[in-house]
């Protein structure tokens, strides 16, 4: 099987959105440019990392997943950077998530071999990619979501063209996405696991988030009687495979409090299974959906590590930092800013102006006078307060909501470190 090269191999050009008119860069050598993207040093818009605040947000969640008796898979889908998964491998994740078999590929090019692949795979086609690809990877512990026998016999497929001799199923049970409805459906993926040459049952596995609604009280609702029905079907994986150490696999970004919450008791109850978090997007935290998710955290109480009380709102600080140059000011009342569509998340709220620096020297207040009221697919329409001496040139520091769906738009991101100096270029490999 052949794998994506690693781009500590590569070279950088200008055909790489943030890098200046340098040629044959290499990208190991990024760091040693010490580009400040508030002097305009890159070349504009650029997406940037807050070193220091990924990994406060990476520490913190750790430390409250081994109080709270869980252990987390971050979801790779979120940067798609091999280096930042291994990074919060390396500081004690127990594995990773993808959500397909690109995603696994890639991570598995680069070393990764613990894998939670967190979707259905589709049919037998996609069996046989999936084979090949663990054909190529004999020592991958992978676990694998199915809902109905037919996954199950996509997953077989699988087992038999990698010549394996387990694979592990998590049977998964939903509402609103992907997953069994209902009881029958449950035991039936389970008697087809049992049933099938190659493969184990693993666990169980669901996804809160799907249920979410914007009633905050209606959607815990919901999540309790997701989480019973998990539970439920734990019950009946358990009856299925007495011995085996089992998964039970939830928790996006915004409900993960309430997942170990539910499930915790039941993996402890059970004494030879594990409760496997999903979070990814929270390790990068925003200004907008994942802001509001903290304060309904702390509505809920909050983090408590080890009997301390922490506020998720005040600890988790966002890391995404998208750096725009002022183009125009048209008219009064209106600038035009260097990004858009293709650079910046929009479904779940437009950037925030955080910072603006003239000739890298930050101009206080600036920011409070502007604000992103639409995009193009490279222009943002900023309303600007009478008054705002914001000019052609000024470099804004932009907020934004939702990390998943800004950093597929990015080849290659920056990392900062305290003084807002370029540390290294972080590749992305989106299929």
């Amino acid at each position: 099987m052949q794998f994506l090269s690693r781009w500590d191999h590569q070279r950088l050009s200008a055909t790489t959105r943030g890098i200046p008119l340098v040629n044959g860069l290499a990208a190991e050598d990024v760091g040693s440019q010490r580009w400040a993207p508030a002097r305009g040093d890159l070349a504009l818009p650029a997406l940037t990392v807050d070193e220091t605040a990924f990994a406060a947000n990476r520490d913190l969640f750790l430390r409250w997943c081994k109080s709270a008796g869980v252990v987390v898979a971050p979801h790779a889908k979120t940067p798609m950077s091999p280096d930042l998964a291994h990074s919060l491998r390396e500081a004690g994740a127990w594995g990773t998530t993808v959500a397909n078999i690109q995603q696994a590929a890639v991570l598995l090019g680069h070393g990764e071999r613990r894998l939670l692949l967190a979707n259905e795979i589709g049919g037998l086609a996609a069996g046989r990619r999936l084979g090949a690809l663990l054909r190529a990877c004999p020592d991958v512990e992978l676990h694998a979501f199915a809902d109905s026998p037919a996954a199950v016999a996509a997953l077989a497929e699988a087992a038999r063209i990698a010549e394996r001799r387990e694979l592990s199923v998590l049977v998964e049970l939903g509402a609103g996405r992907a997953g069994g409805r209902d009881r029958a459906a449950v035991e039936a993926t389970i008697a087809a696991v049992l049933a099938a040459d190659r493969l184990v049952l693993g666990g169980v596995a669901t996804y809160e988030g799907a249920v979410a609604t914007p009633d905050a009280d209606e959607t815990l609702r919901t999540i309790a009687v997701l989480m019973t029905r998990t539970g439920e079907a734990f019950a009946l994986v358990r009856d299925a495979a007495p011995r085996r150490p089992l998964i039970l696999s939830a928790g996006g970004s915004a409900y993960f409090d309430v997942v170990a919450g539910a499930l915790a008791p039941i993996a402890q109850a059970d004494g030879n299974a594990s409760v496997v978090l999903r979070s990814g997007a929270l390790f990068f935290a925003d200004h907008g959906i994942y802001a509001r998710a903290f304060a309904q955290v702390d509505r809920r109480g909050g983090l408590v590590i080890d009997g301390t009380h922490y506020s998720a709102a005040e600890s988790f600080r966002p890391v995404l930092t998208l750096w725009a140059e002022v183009l125009s000011r048209p008219e009064a009342g209106l600038a035009i800013a260097g990004f858009g569509m293709r650079d910046a998340s929009f479904d779940q709220g437009l950037p925030v102006p955080l910072r603006v620096f003239r000739d890298g020297v930050e101009q206080n207040g600036l920011s409070a006078c502007l604000s992103v009221t639409r995009l193009n697919d490279q222009h943002a329409f900023l309303s600007v307060a009478p008054d705002c001496p914001v000019a052609v040139g000024d470099v804004i520091a932009f907020g934004i909501s939702h990390p998943c769906t800004c950093l597929d738009r990015w080849r290659v991101i920056f990392g900062l470190d305290a003084d807002g100096i370029v540390t290294r270029a972080l590749p992305t490999q989106f299929g």
